[in-house]
């Protein structure tokens, strides 16, 4: 497993609370959205396992939709408890991602 995909496990269920926060989507939907944040090689396969556990941990609930093209589409949306969790984990990362930022940098100026 690559670093970045060890990385990127660690941040995924943020990630996809941070969009699903934003709008209900369906799966397919979250991929592109991620996709398009720079997130390029987070798959539909790797959502569906991140989706089925954060309505597990009771932090998004899916509901059933008419498709204009094709068969109904589970979209998803937040729950309150999905809404404590991502401010929980949107303040740990920037606990973590300032000092981490700082280290890299730093790294940098001593070449």
């Amino acid at each position: 497993m690559s670093v970045r995909t060890q990385l990127l496990k660690g941040v995924l269920d943020g990630c996809v609370l941070s969009i699903i926060e934003k709008e209900s989507v369906y799966g397919y939907e979250l991929s592109k959205k991620l996709q398009l944040a720079g997130l390029n090689d987070v798959s539909e396969g790797t959502i569906y396992p991140v989706l089925l556990r954060l309505q597990k941990n009771g932090y998004i609930r899916g509901e059933m939709r008419p498709s204009e093209s094709g068969p109904d589409r589970k979209y998803y949306s937040l729950t309150d408890d999905g809404r404590a969790a991502l401010k929980a984990l949107a303040l740990e990362w920037a606990n973590i991602a300032g000092p981490v930022t700082t280290l890299m940098q730093r790294r940098h100026t001593n070449d």
